[in-house]
């Protein structure tokens, strides 16, 4: 009887070790994206482009270029209001945090987060702007 019931608190144990890591996770990966934000705020754009992943750091070569891309293509994220994280996503072994970011104009804007793993933290890999039908402002 003891057996079985040891076995049966560790197998509660381990979906509740999994939840907190995937909490630690989520966590971090929003801290990234929170804190490239940050950046733009402040216009450090050299700050913001740490957070980029190698393959955009390659892409764009100077944190200049990358500064240009984000202000002319991505506004909302280059000064943003309000900075709502929704659900984070595992597609196709990618992790995709979906972020709704309220504009200086008040819009509500709904983006994708690609995230990947570095050495020293999360890392943008891409972000996509989602079609926001029916969001209200």
């Amino acid at each position: 009887m003891r057996g079985l019931t040891a076995m049966l608190m560790v197998t509660m144990m381990v979906p509740a070790a999994l939840h907190a890591q995937d909490a630690d996770q989520s966590s971090a990966i929003q801290q990234t994206i929170e804190s490239q934000m940050d950046a733009f705020r402040r216009g450090d754009v050299s700050g913001a482009f740490k957070y980029a992943s190698p393959g955009i750091e390659q892409m764009f070569g100077t944190p200049e270029n990358f500064g240009q891309m984000v202000q002319r293509g991505y506004p909302m994220v280059w000064s943003p209001g309000d900075v709502r994280f929704l659900e984070l996503r595992d597609v196709a072994g990618a992790l995709w945090q979906r972020v709704m970011v309220t504009d200086p104009d008040g819009r509500s804007h709904l983006l994708d987060y690609q995230m990947i793993p570095g050495a020293d933290g999360w890392r943008i890999n891409a972000v996509q702007l989602l079609k926001n039908e029916g969001l209200g402002a």
